[in-house]
C-alpha cells in the first residue's frame, strides 16, 4: 500500500440533473442523482469504498486483503475499490448470483471469486466463519472483512452524496423529499445521516426533506418491520430485485424509522419496478435494476403525490422539488429489460 496521501477514494461525485420526462409524469420537479455512474455501477461505491479507504489508511504500509460477501452490487464494488487501492480482494456470492456480474468480478476486476450458499446470509456466513478464520489468513497480510451494507463507514460513505446535493441544488430550491431503495439499509442511513446534518437548510421552511423508503414486496424488511412494529426478519426474499434481498434491514434503518417523523417507508410490485426500468430506459437513456426501478417508478405511478404531496393541490404539488437517488445497479441489460416488458406489461 501506499502512504495515505497517496491513496485515491474510490468514488466519485455524481450529477444531479433535472429530468423534464419524470418532472412531467410525476406533476412536480424531479431531480436525478445519478449514482449509476458510480466507477462500479452502483451507489454502492460510495459506502464500500468509503470503508475500504479508511481500512487502507489505518494500514499504510501493510498488505491488505479485502473480502465481502454480496450478491452483486457491493462485490463490484469492493472489487473495483480494491484495485483503485492497489489492493486484492475476494468476493463470496450465493448461488443465485448472475452470471455475468461473476464474469465480472473475475475476468475484468480480477478478484477472487467463492460461490457457496443458496442465499447472501449463507455466502455471508461462509465467509466470516471459513475464509475468515485466523489459521486460513496468510502471513503478512490484513485481512479486512467488508460489510456489504452495516457499517458506520458505510454508512457515511453513502451521506456524502447528501453533501453534494446540499451544493448541486440550484439556488433558493428547496428539497422537499429525497427518494431511495432500501436493501440492508446502507443508502438509507447514510441519506438519513446526510439529511441530519443538511436537513434545515436544504428541506422548506426549516423542515428536513421527507424521505421516501422504496422496497419492493417480497425483500421488503424495512416494511414489513414497520408493519409489524417491531425489528422482524423475512422468512425469504421472494422479489425479483435480488440487491434488496436483505431478510433482515439493519438497526440503525429500524431505528431512523422509528425515531424521525419525516421517514416514510413503502413498497411497490416487482412489476412495477420492472417496467419502471424499462421506460426510465425510454425517458433517460439510463439502464437501471428493479432495485433500482422501485424508487424511479414513484414519479410515474403517483407515489410521490400520495407520499410527499398529500393534500396539496396541483398547483402547489407543481412547486415542490424531489430527488430520487437512481442507485444504478449491475443486475440488468438490455435482454433483461425486454423480458420484463414482454412479462408484466399486462400486470400494471
Amino acid at each position: 500500500m501506499g502512504s495515505v496521501a497517496e491513496l485515491p477514494k474510490p468514488w466519485i461525485e455524481t450529477p444531479l440533473i433535472r429530468s423534464i420526462p419524470l418532472s412531467r409524469a410525476a406533476g412536480c420537479n424531479i431531480f436525478l442523482k445519478l449514482e449509476n455512474l458510480q466507477p462500479s455501477g452502483s451507489f454502492k461505491s460510495r459506502g464500500v469504498g468509503n470503508m475500504m479507504f479508511r481500512a487502507a489508511a489505518a494500514y499504510p504500509s501493510q498488505n491488505v486483503h479485502f473480502f465481502c460477501s454480496s450478491e452483486g452490487n457491493a462485490g463490484l464494488a469492493c472489487a473495483t475499490s480494491a484495485i483503485a487501492l492497489g489492493a486484492k480482494a475476494t468476493i463470496v456470492v450465493p448461488e443465485s448470483a448472475a452470471p455475468a456480474v461473476i464474469k465480472r468480478l473475475r475476468d475484468v476486476l480480477g478478484a477472487t471469486v467463492v460461490q457457496t450458499g443458496e442465499n447472501w446470509p449463507e455466502a455471508d456466513a461462509y465467509l466470516r466463519t471459513v475464509l475468515l478464520a485466523p489459521e486460513n489468513q496468510p502471513p503478512n497480510t490484513v485481512a479486512v472483512y467488508v460489510p456489504p451494507f452495516d457499517h458506520p463507514d458505510v454508512w457515511a460513505g453513502a451521506a456524502i452524496m447528501i453533501d453534494e446535493i446540499a451544493l448541486q441544488m440550484p439556488p433558493v430550491t428547496p428539497v422537499d423529499a429525497i427518494v431511495c431503495s432500501v436493501g440492508g439499509g446502507g443508502l438509507l442511513n447514510g441519506v438519513m445521516e446526510g439529511v441530519e446534518r443538511h436537513g434545515k437548510l436544504l428541506g422548506r421552511g426549516g423542515l428536513p426533506p421527507k424521505v421516501l423508503a422504496l422496497e419492493t414486496v417480497g425483500a421488503d424488511s424495512l416494511n414489513a418491520s414497520v408493519r409489524a412494529g417491531e425489528h422482524v426478519k423475512l422468512p425469504a426474499i421472494t422479489s425479483i430485485a435480488k440487491s434488496l434481498g436483505a431478510t433482515r434491514v439493519s438497526a440503525k434503518s429500524w431505528e431512523w424509522a422509528t425515531t424521525r417523523e419525516n421517514l416514510i417507508s413503502t413498497t411497490v410490485t416487482d412489476a412495477e419496478a420492472a417496467l419502471a426500468c424499462v421506460r426510465f430506459l425510454d425517458d433517460m437513456r439510463v439502464l437501471v435494476e428493479p432495485a433500482c426501478g422501485a424508487t424511479v417508478v414513484t414519479a410515474y405511478n403517483g407515489d410521490l403525490k400520495r407520499h410527499v404531496g398529500k393534500g396539496l393541490s396541483d398547483e402547489e404539488w407543481a412547486t415542490r422539488n424531489v430527488v430520487l437517488v437512481v442507485c444504478g445497479g449491475s443486475n440488468a441489460n438490455l435482454d433483461v429489460l425486454q423480458e420484463y416488458r414482454e412479462t408484466y406489461s399486462t400486470q400494471v
